[in-house]
């Protein structure tokens, strides 16, 4: 790929080289014109001395142009990154969210893509199309976006599947790294590209990871192939610095990027505090300080024409990086979030007068918003923001946040969900991003629609994933907006981009077609509008008010009516039953004792007393509440804060356990929390029971379920105190697949041990085992037929995780065994996940639809904790992809029934109800409201 010349500078560039070469001219005026006063042996300089002073006043020049495009940027006839063989394109009849006006511009009609730019926008002259050989697609009224830009990300650097050789996103040599860079460790092999393309994302800026205080630069890529098949060729206008300072300095600089973060990482890495990495970034920046001051006395000196033992141009290709930082060239991501690191790096910002161009995680940003602007910021700088758009003043970053992945380690332990919505209420700019793969980037587009969920404007939410992380890297310009001039990156929905699950049906980069023969999910019409979503004002407002650690404890009552009910689910024989457009509901005790009109709940309705809570659903409905299972919920509060946790259990593989313990398992009900903040949290989200097993290696133990809404252990938390042995067998362990099997095979054929053990081995209790192997399951299939051959008796068996089991989900039907899906987001993380079936667009075919056509038994779980709360939004993003086969029984079922049976619960679940407000369980319209709790004895309301 030919990197793209840019023209040189005009206007005020134009105009200071031009006063430079003035001074030059008349500084070798005098230098000549002193004849008199030179000795008589004096030379005139030779071409070569003169050509060197030329190019160090160039260098001198360059130092002090601003980066960013040329004047007549937009008068480019067609993309640097045009792929000549690249048929225009006409995309007819689309809905086109533009990106302008604050994103609120939206324009019916056409869009021409052709030489790697949009050409035209809305009504397309017919001159356009003259003597083009055009791809015409009809979009039918589907919506159009800009594609969707990564501002955090580490696509590339942290490959999937996962293997030590391309393991490149931290360096752990030093906590200050600036000359390290992100582009000579791009994998250009990873397999997240494509599941990235699929999700609409077209632009990515790789960062450095976390571990280091400055872990190096990042480089903007598209995440199209090249015909190059190398990195460089997927940059998007990488700095003239790339490969040295020999370049033409008339050019006016492009934009650098860098990466630093405080905080925990580098402090875990390192073993430093706080006070040390403080230490650590002044001493770097007053090294680059010193580097810079040099520099600029030495271009004093060419501007005055002072040569004489002058020397070269100072020059550290360890520290220019941050020289250019100083410089105000660099748009730099900050990883920070806590108040605490967020203060420090204010305050290096003023101590070195430098900017920032996003703060990133950024947790307790919502906490300070005045701090914010308080950040460093030159007077061209804040002048170039203005123009830019940004609504606030001084020199506050964007900030690039999670929607909804918090309180994994203590310093993430307020984030809220609620931030972005606050954030923009303060005029800041926001950014949803994924730190790809902490998120997969595939779904970007989902943190974005869940931060519309708790109340993030439509048009921010939009924003946030194309023109505002399009402003942080300096690329505005032209990236984020479908206008015409802008590199032709654009993205057909199959529905609103808000709306659950939307999946590309195509998209373009650089004007290339990325899908050549897309899957398409039929979505029903509803969802080509903005979904309407709750009102959380009083949550948010509690957010602030209580610095992210609102109360979550419900209020209990013994009775409560509801009204304006559409349907009522609930539990039935392991199965559901429907009664649909009930005129009331009343509710005593945990039980709802009447359903029907006023009349004929009229005597129950008298028999109420005073302290009643009459709730009204706005035509919501009544489901049984969702059961969670996969991650650690109950046993764990901050996952990497070990004092908080159940901890691990041992690996008998690894070592013997202690002699104290026996033959015994070990019990996940010895070790449950209650009242964490993930719990309550999913528990306000329609989670009403947890099931969780030990966590460890192999032999993890036996699982509980219980209620999320307890108290404590001895206040009725306990549903099911004994369920099932989980064992996991993966090629990621340090033993070998063939030895993790044969210890299986010893401990089904033994005798003696725990009871749960022997329960397993008489076809009473299920054994459980975490695996996404299909090669591990046929194996683990054959292992049962084995053993009901030898035995005469049954091995109830049940795959948790089961990445790649649609390989085999006949011979899984046939055997009778049930699968736990705890990845809806298909992603091949390891090895033993490489062969997923990701879906729509790429596929189409889903997992979970496979299993269930095939007969298996299929539940949903999630394996993080915070995931939990939005359990019901995977179900429903499962079943909207899943081309109409999943109906809302079914769907339900697979977070309820379907799952509890393939855990092997052996008594009844108790019948504890979730009330949503305003719409289903499966929509952004709905809201949890009320949890009546047969399990408790009581009805939870959500004030």
């Amino acid at each position: 790929m030919a990197i793209y010349k840019w023209p040189p500078a005009e206007g005020r560039s134009r105009r200071w080289s031009r006063v430079y070469l003035l001074v030059l001219c008349i500084a070798l005026y005098y230098y000549y014109a002193g004849s008199a006063a030179k000795p008589a042996n004096y030379l005139p300089l030779d071409s070569e001395t003169l050509a060197k002073r030329e190019r160090i006043a160039a260098q001198c020049r360059y130092t002090r142009t601003p980066a960013g495009p040329p004047i007549d940027f937009h008068s480019r006839d067609q993309s640097d990154r045009y792929a000549p063989d690249t048929k225009p394109t006409l995309i007819k009849n689309a809905r086109i969210w533009t990106g302008a006006e604050n994103g609120t511009k939206i324009i019916q009609g056409d869009l021409l893509l052709h030489k790697g730019l949009i050409k035209a926008v809305g009504n397309v002259p017919l001159h356009f199309l003259e003597n083009l050989q055009l791809e015409v697609i009809d979009a039918h009224g589907a919506w159009v976006t800009p594609g969707l830009v990564d501002l955090h990300s580490h696509l590339g650097v942290d490959s999937a599947p996962r293997l030590k050789g391309a393991r490149d996103t931290n360096s752990y040599k030093a906590p200050i790294l600036p000359w390290l860079r992100s582009l000579d460790g791009l994998n250009t092999h990873d397999e997240a590209y494509e599941l990235a393309r699929s999700g609409g994302v077209t632009t990515a800026q790789i960062l450095p990871g976390s571990a280091n205080d400055i872990g190096g630069q990042a480089f903007v890529i598209k995440l199209r192939q090249t015909k190059e098949r190398v990195p460089t060729a997927m940059l998007v206008e990488p700095p003239f610095t790339l490969n040295g300072s020999h370049f033409d300095h008339d050019l006016p600089p492009r934009w650098r990027h860098m990466k630093h973060a405080c905080g925990e990482n580098p402090s875990r890495v390192y073993s430093m505090t706080r006070m040390d990495s403080g230490w650590a970034f002044r001493s770097a920046y007053e090294s680059a300080r010193k580097l810079r001051d040099a520099q600029d006395e030495f271009c004093s000196k060419v501007e005055a024409g002072l040569w004489s033992g002058l020397g070269d141009f100072p020059e550290d290709l360890q520290w220019e990086a941050l020289v250019d930082v100083l410089r105000g060239k660099v748009k730099l991501s900050v990883h920070c979030y806590e108040a605490v690191d967020l203060d420090m790096i204010v305050r290096l910002t003023n101590e070195f007068r430098f900017p920032v161009a996003s703060f990133h995680h950024a947790g307790e940003t919502y906490l300070v918003p005045d701090l914010l602007e308080k950040t460093w910021v030159s007077d061209r700088y804040s002048a170039q923001r203005s123009r830019a758009g940004y609504s606030h003043q001084g020199g506050a970053p964007s900030i690039a946040l999670f929607a909804a992945n918090f309180r994994k380690k203590r310093e993430a332990y307020r984030g809220s969900e609620f931030a972005p919505r606050i954030l923009t209420s303060h005029g800041l700019s926001v950014v949803l991003k994924s730190d790809h793969p902490v998120v997969n980037s595939r779904y970007l587009l989902n943190e974005a629609a869940l931060a519309h969920y708790y109340g993030l404007p439509e048009n921010v939410a939009l924003l946030s994933m194309t023109v505002n992380p399009a402003r942080a890297m300096g690329l505005d310009h032209r990236l984020g907006r479908i206008q015409e001039g802008y590199d032709a990156d654009v993205v057909i929905w199959d529905s609103h981009p808000l709306s659950l699950g939307a999946t590309p049906v195509q998209a373009f980069i650089d004007g290339i077609r990325q899908f050549q023969t897309p899957e398409v999910s039929i979505k029903p019409p509803f969802m080509q509008r903005c979904p309407d979503t709750p009102n959380f004002d009083k949550e948010a407002a509690e957010a602030f008010e209580y610095e992210g650690l609102p109360p979550l404890i419900p209020k209990s009552v013994q009775h409560a009516i509801f009204i304006n009910v559409s349907s009522v689910y609930t539990r039935s024989n392991g199965d559901l039953s429907l009664e649909e457009h009930p005129e009331v509901i009343v509710a005593h005790g945990g039980e709802i004792i009447c359903t029907g009109t006023h009349l004929t709940c009229s005597k129950t309705l008298d028999e109420v007393d005073d302290e009643v809570a009459v709730i009204d659903l706005e035509g919501g409905v009544i489901v049984p509440g969702f059961t969670s299972y996969g991650s650690p919920l109950g046993l764990t509060e901050i996952l990497l804060e070990p004092s908080t946790n159940d901890g691990r259990v041992y690996n008998p593989l690894a070592r013997d356990p202690p002699a104290i313990i026996g033959d015994t398992l070990i019990r996940a009900i010895d070790g449950l929390q209650f009242e964490g903040r993930d719990m309550l949290l999913a528990y306000r989200g329609g989670v009403t029971a947890g099931v969780v097993a030990p966590s460890g290696e192999f032999v993890q133990g036996i699982s509980t379920a219980f209620s999320l809404g307890a108290s404590h252990l001895l206040r009725n938390a306990t549903i099911e105190s004994d369920i099932a042995l989980h064992v996991a067998i993966t090629m990621n362990d340090a033993r070998s697949v063939s030895t993790q099997i044969a210890a299986l095979r010893h401990l089904l054929f033994g005798t003696g041990g725990d009871e749960v053990l022997e329960g397993v081995r008489n076809g009473q209790s299920t054994l459980v085992v975490d695996v996404n192997s299909a090669d591990i399951m046929a194996t683990l299939l054959r292992l049962k037929a084995e053993y009901e051959n030898h035995t005469s008796k049954t091995l109830r068996l049940t795959f948790a995780g089961a990445s790649e089991s649609h390989l085999l989900a006949d011979e899984i039907a046939s055997a009778g065994v049930s699968v736990i899906v705890t990845q809806p987001k298909p992603y091949p993380n390891t090895w033993d996940e490489r062969r997923i079936l990701p879906g729509p667009p790429l596929t189409a075919d889903s997992l979970v639809p496979v299993l269930l056509a095939a007969g298996v038994n299929v539940g949903i779980g999630l394996i993080n904790e915070f995931e939990a709360r939005h359990l019901r939004f995977e179900v429903s993003r499962v079943s909207f992809s899943a081309n109409g086969s999943i109906d809302l029984p079914t769907a339900l079922k697979l977070a309820t029934t379907n799952l509890e049976k393939a855990l092997g619960i052996h008594g009844t679940m108790p019948q504890d109800l979730v009330a949503y407000a305003g719409g289903h369980a499966f929509d952004f319209g709905g809201k949890a409201v009320a949890v009546i709790s047969e399990q408790l004895g009581r009805i939870d309301v959500f004030e």
